[in-house]
């Protein structure tokens, strides 16, 4: 390595975004790629592996093949830009919601640093393997199966402690090697932000579309809106938006009490062009029920309203893609 290269990988430690560490790729150097051959402007070394390749770029976002055991119809990823809003809750309440319907509906976990899937449905058992692959572990009410790190883990509180790219690995590996069997929707509950396990979901998994949950708060609702532009960015449908913990009704009285200030919903929805969904209330009794392990237990009429929404778009975008796949 020369002293040159050296310096700029040091130069690289101290300022990561501005100079990419090591031999830069065409993909990742825009002077690289307008130097067609040759060397870098930047200096950059070409290694044999960094020549370019048609298909390279195409192969990194491919998205993964489904399991010869599994026949998912649909998938819908459950995201928000900011931790703390009830995604994961309202990841369960969709399942659940799906499952009274009458759909086969299943749920990959993947927030793998923290997983909270299990501990809402109460599932304490751990997966089991065979030959083939991962068998998830069902629910006890509605038999949804669900496959989370947890339920490999020696003890639930055991910490996953992994850079991202290891915790992409298990994502993807949580859709090829896991046997979901026969399912109408696989939800996807992704961890907050934007990192590696969203951008994992949405570039490898088939997803139908993302259901984005927020709260009025205005600084979730700023984060919200990162997470609405990487799913454009990437391409994904969003299917619309879910405003959580918007009112607390009084137990007493009935009054309706917005505790985290009015509700932020309808202009959130004009603002992105995403459509509201529904507004959520926060309900002690859904938080007793997470902690028992009983979240199949709780019923909301407004998430009734919710799965039709859901189907008859998805559907809409079936058609759609089926279309445009004939002309």
């Amino acid at each position: 390595m020369s002293e040159t290269r050296q310096d700029r990988e040091m130069e690289g430690d101290r300022h990561p975004q501005a100079t990419p560490q090591g031999a830069c790729s065409p993909e990742d150097c825009g002077s690289c790629q307008e130097a067609a051959k040759g060397t870098c402007p930047l200096g950059h070394e070409r290694t044999e592996s960094d020549e370019p390749h048609p298909d390279k770029g195409k192969s990194a976002i491919e998205k993964l093949p489904q399991s010869q055991f599994n026949d998912i119809r649909h998938v819908v990823a459950i995201m928000s830009g900011k931790g703390g809003v009830g995604k994961s809750s309202v990841t369960a309440l969709l399942a659940t919601a799906f499952a009274r319907q009458g759909y086969s509906v299943g749920v990959l976990d993947a927030d793998i640093t923290g997983p909270s899937i299990p501990k809402m449905f109460g599932i304490k058992k751990r997966a089991d393997s065979f030959e083939f692959g991962l068998l998830p572990v069902q629910s006890e009410t509605l038999k949804i199966p669900v496959m989370s790190i947890n339920l490999l883990l020696p003890h639930e509180d055991d910490p996953v402690i992994w850079r991202g790219p290891i915790i992409a690995n298990v994502v993807k590996q949580f859709w090829t090697d896991v046997v979901w069997g026969d399912l109408d929707y696989l939800f996807v509950d992704l961890p907050p932000g934007t990192g590696d396990a969203p951008l994992t979901v949405m570039q490898s998994l088939p997803l139908d579309g993302i259901v984005i949950v927020s709260s009025p708060q205005d600084l979730a609702v700023m984060v919200v809106k990162k997470a609405i532009k990487m799913a454009r960015i990437l391409k994904t449908q969003l299917l619309g938006l879910v405003e959580n913990m918007s009112y607390v009704m009084c137990p007493h009285c009935g009054a309706k009490h917005e505790v985290f200030g009015p509700s932020r919903g309808q202009a959130v929805s004009g603002a992105t062009d995403v459509p509201l969904l529904a507004t959520l209330p926060l309900d002690p009794k859904l938080s007793e029920l997470c902690d028992r392990g009983r979240v199949e237990d709780y019923e909301s009429d407004v998430l009734m309203s919710v799965v039709d929404f859901i189907v008859k778009i998805v559907d809409h975008i079936e058609k759609l893609k089926a279309r445009e796949a004939k002309a």
